[in-house]
């Protein structure tokens, strides 16, 4: 049996983010919490994520986020096989799914 994700530590986690009131309050609390490079990892997921949902191929992908093909299929598989978190956020926000 694999890891759960759903522990006390994530729910604080969870209700920590969910406190944020606007982007600038976003951007201290993850530049707190996150490295540099954590933070521009998972930006770079949600892109590839958009990227991926908009019909973009892996070539085009990886130019455009230097993503590498690794990184592309298991975000593919999350987008085909996960919990459809991000289809969820993209209903959400629509604005940002548009071409890039």
């Amino acid at each position: 049996m694999g890891k759960t994700v759903r522990t006390k530590a994530v729910n604080h986690l969870f209700e920590a983010i969910l406190s944020l009131e606007n982007k600038e309050e976003c951007y201290a609390f993850f530049e707190d919490i996150c490295t540099v490079n954590e933070l521009l990892s998972l930006s770079q997921r949600y892109e590839v994520a958009r990227m991926l949902r908009n019909d973009k191929t892996y070539h085009d992908i990886s130019e455009n986020t230097g993503a590498s093909t690794a990184t592309i299929s298991r975000v593919n598989r999350s987008l085909n096989y996960g919990n459809d978190g991000y289809d969820m956020v993209f209903k959400r926000t629509p604005n940002q799914d548009k071409e890039i």
